[in-house]
């Protein structure tokens, strides 16, 4: 019977002091955990492996976690980044090799797909983890973004490839991902943004945002949509204005063009269209919302006093970004705004 990784971690797991002195043995033992530098297997004290602990759950054995940089896994992760191996049939190899246990009798084949395809957007995105205590969370909160409760629709991968163009070499930086989903809440795309190493900002390459799988008319989703959503262009944006309105459920279009092809689901009483204040966020925003008006669907054009909703956020704060939202809300909805506390006047900057 064919070995899962979950069980082969847990194999591990119980023989985490071994793991660790063969792939990290520029580490040392201190007490529970293992030390080391990186998964690099150099010297130092950044990473910690916990040699004991229950299996799975809080302080289970074999989970590490790299302080400087926010890395985090099993150890099926750890063999993987120490060996340089990207596929998980060479992982599990790699760990069944050390644990002295056979191949399996009948490896499960896995389909190639074609690049840039839907499907491998939702492999993509299923290859991330959530991005609480990621550097995707240092990203977001260094913009300004401090509300980021139930974000399934985000993931983070420490080493996601990034290749400038076809002849430029394949390089590896943290990214961001986002799951563009249809009506239906089926994967059809994913939209990248490397980060820097050290989640300070984006990555310093040419076009640190991409997206892939079919795009036009899906978006990025949180939260449940009924009869009335917010709509805006970049995930940032949204998300800021998901800071000051938590309650109601909101869509990245990912770009002007895209805002106004984005398809409208039926029982939608009001839409709110976060415009951009360039030319082609208003021109974006007034075609999406004579496309609502013509479907009997109430739009407000919601206007940033800056460039977009994620410069107020920095620039107001949320106190009095949430005031300037406030006027353009339908009266109904005014009490889905986050109630500003003092202390968040001025936040940003």
């Amino acid at each position: 019977m064919r070995e899962d990784a979950a069980a082969l971690a847990r194999r591990l797991a119980r023989n985490a002091e071994a793991v660790c002195r063969h792939y990290l043995s520029n580490g040392r033992r201190e007490g529970r955990w293992w030390t080391v530098g990186d998964v690099a297997n150099t010297p130092g004290r950044s990473l910690f492996v916990r040699l004991h602990g229950p299996e799975a759950g809080r302080g289970a054995a074999g989970k590490w976690t790299d302080a400087a940089t926010g890395e985090h896994g099993d150890l099926l992760d750890l063999i993987a980044r120490a060996c340089g191996l990207d596929s998980l049939r060479d992982v599990l190899e790699e760990g069944r090799r050390f644990l002295s246990l056979p191949a399996p009798q009948r490896p499960e084949p896995r389909a190639p797909v074609a690049a840039g395809s839907p499907d491998a957007a939702r492999r993509l995105f299923h290859a991330g983890q959530p991005i609480k205590g990621t550097l995707a969370e240092t990203y977001l909160r260094a913009r300004g973004i401090t509300y980021l409760d139930d974000l399934p629709a985000l993931r983070f991968h420490p080493r996601c490839y990034y290749r400038a163009d076809e002849k430029a070499p394949v390089e590896t930086w943290p990214a961001m991902l986002a799951a563009v989903t249809d009506l239906d809440g089926a994967i059809t795309g994913v939209h990248r943004t490397w980060l820097a190493r050290d989640g300070s900002g984006k990555a310093p390459i040419a076009t640190p945002r991409r997206a892939m799988g079919r795009l036009l008319g899906n978006g990025v989703r949180f939260g449940l949509v009924q009869d009335v959503v917010a709509i805006g262009e970049g995930i940032e944006t949204v998300l800021a204005l998901r800071c000051v309105l938590p309650k109601m459920p909101m869509i990245a279009a990912l770009s002007a063009s895209h805002l106004t092809a984005l398809v409208l689901q039926a029982g939608l009483k009001r839409i709110y269209i976060s415009q951009d204040n360039d030319d082609a966020g208003m021109h974006a925003a007034q075609s999406l919302a004579g496309r609502a008006g013509y479907h009997f669907i109430e739009p407000f054009v919601l206007r940033p006093r800056a460039r977009d909703f994620d410069d107020d956020l920095r620039q107001l704060g949320s106190a009095e970004a949430a005031a300037w939202l406030r006027a353009q809300l339908a009266p109904e909805d005014a009490t889905c705004l986050l109630l500003p506390q003092p202390a968040d006047v001025g936040l940003g900057g």
